[in-house]
């Protein structure tokens, strides 16, 4: 099975923590040279260099502000002029937790900017490049969410519905260019997001984070968190030469929570 992702450049968006810095480290494990984008410089850099560079991979960054898609798309745009790009991973923190009732419009629309608008501005910046090269992985790391929706998250439910559906219409018009578009669900994963996710949980039901904590564990077959770790395996799997026949599906990585085939 071929893994190798040598003489790749990979894209890797929100990877300074979490999911997103876990997929850069995997991917950079196998081969490919990462370009990791957020908007605090200073991490960026110590990112970077914690990555592999045991193929002489050339690792970079580039800053940008997700709620500013005007800015993703000059950043990107600067990028691609200059630079090959095989994949794209798409990844952006989730929206504050909270009943859907109590949304704003405005929370509904920065999310929709953050999430969708700047994947569709990312994605249509870097097509060109995988046409050219015969090789391209689109990968959008959402949530379970799209399957069944999440208690306490209303907007997020709604948006990552929409990036999904999104995702399989660009699968369905790229996959004749060697162009795949998959999206990776993560469940419940050890994380900065998932601790304060759990504090607002306990702050709303007056309770303490150790029970919303062991809570949410009964509800996962394997009785456990994920580590980020496995969730960026999944996403490095579909970025690679191996996952060339999936295309326009998604995946949950959850240890069995999500209550659907």
């Amino acid at each position: 099975m071929n893994l190798s992702l040598e003489g790749k450049y990979a894209i890797v968006c929100g990877s300074t923590q979490g999911i997103g810095l876990a997929i850069a480290e995997e991917l950079a494990l196998l081969g490919a040279n990462c370009t990791l984008i957020a908007r605090n410089e200073e991490v960026l850099k110590a990112a970077v260099h914690i990555l592999d560079i045991a193929l002489r991979q050339q690792h970079g960054y580039l800053i940008a502000d997700f709620s500013k898609p005007e800015e993703v798309k000059k950043v990107i745009e600067a990028h691609v002029a200059k630079n090959l790009v095989h994949i794209l991973i798409n990844n952006t923190g989730g929206p504050a937790a909270g009943p859907i009732i109590e949304a704003t419009e405005e929370a509904f629309l920065n999310t929709f900017n953050q999430h969708l608008i700047c994947n569709h501005i990312l994605t249509k910046a870097v097509v060109p490049s995988m046409k050219k090269e015969g090789y391209g992985r689109i990968i959008n790391i959402i949530s379970t969410s799209v399957k069944i929706p999440l208690k306490n998250l209303g907007v997020s439910n709604t948006i990552r519905g929409a990036v999904a559906s999104w995702a399989k219409s660009m699968a369905n018009e790229l996959g004749q260019y060697n162009i795949t578009v998959n999206n990776v669900l993560p469940g419940f994963t050890s994380t900065q997001r998932l601790s304060t996710l759990i504090e607002n949980i306990a702050k709303r039901g007056n309770t303490v984070v150790d029970i919303v904590e062991k809570n949410m564990v009964e509800e996962v077959p394997m009785k456990r968190f994920a580590n980020a770790s496995e969730i960026a395996a999944v996403a490095a799997f579909l970025a690679s030469p191996a996952a060339s026949y999936v295309n326009g599906v998604s995946i949950p990585v959850d240890g069995g929570r999500t209550g659907s085939i």
